[in-house]
C-alpha cells in the first residue's frame, strides 16, 4: 500500500485523512499461480492494483477461443472496468500468471473517494487519461504495424513476461496465431 501512496503523492497532494481512507477500504492479498480473481458471467466488485506478479485479463468468445485483453505487471491496475461500468455479470476472466501480490479494492469504495476527498480526483482522471491513451495506442497498433512490429512493442512494454505466459496468451494478445508467432520469433533469432 505504501508504494500506491508514493505514487498518488507523487501526482497530488493527499491528505492524511484520504490516506487513512484507502487504508481502510484496501486489502493485501496473494493469490497463486493460476487463482481467478474474476470469472466471466460473474458479478465484479472489485479493482486491483498489482504490488508483484502478472496477471491477465481475456474473454473466451462463442467458439471456445481465448482473446487476451491486458497484462498487468507491477504497479498496474486490473479488473473487468466494463461490467463495474455498466453494472453487468464480467466479459472477461483475470486470472494470476505467477503468483501475484495485490491490493483488493471494493469498486464502489474507490469510487467514493472522489466525493469524500475532491483532491483525489486529479490522480482519477490521470489514471484514466492514461488508461484511454493506451487503450487507443493498442487500437491504431492492431490496425497499423505488422505482427513482427506488434510483437517488438509488446516484448518493449513486457520485458520479462515471456517467462509466465504461455504463446497462445502472447499470440491472442497480438491478434495472430500461435503459428506466426513462432515463425516471427524464428525470424528474429536468424536476424
Amino acid at each position: 500500500m505504501k508504494e500506491l501512496i508514493k505514487k498518488i503523492k507523487n501526482r497530488i497532494q493527499l491528505s492524511l485523512e484520504a490516506e487513512e481512507y484507502l487504508f481502510s477500504i484496501s486489502k493485501e492479498k496473494t493469490f497463486a499461480k493460476g487463482a481467478v480473481l474474476i470469472r466471466q458471467g460473474q458479478d465484479v466488485n472489485k479493482i486491483y492494483f498489482v504490488t508483484d506478479g502478472c496477471l491477465r485479463s481475456y474473454c473466451i468468445d462463442k467458439n471456445g477461443k481465448e482473446h487476451t485483453l491486458q497484462f498487468a505487471i507491477k504497479n498496474w491496475w486490473i479488473s473487468d472496468y466494463i461490467a463495474i461500468h455498466n453494472n453487468e455479470s464480467a466479459s472477461l476472466t483475470v486470472e494470476c500468471l505467477k503468483e501475484s501480490k495485490v491490493l483488493e479494492f471494493n469498486a464502489k469504495k474507490i469510487d467514493g473517494i472522489l466525493t469524500l476527498f475532491p483532491e483525489y480526483e486529479p490522480f482519477q482522471r490521470h489514471l484514466l487519461e492514461r488508461h484511454v491513451v493506451s487503450l487507443h495506442k493498442r487500437i491504431l497498433n492492431q490496425l497499423q504495424l505488422t505482427a513482427s512490429e506488434r510483437y517488438d512493442l509488446f516484448l518493449e512494454q513486457y520485458p520479462d513476461i515471456e517467462q509466465y505466459t504461455r504463446n497462445y496468451h502472447i499470440a491472442s494478445y497480438l491478434g495472430i496465431t500461435q503459428e506466426s508467432l513462432s515463425r516471427i520469433r524464428v525470424e528474429k533469432t536468424k536476424n
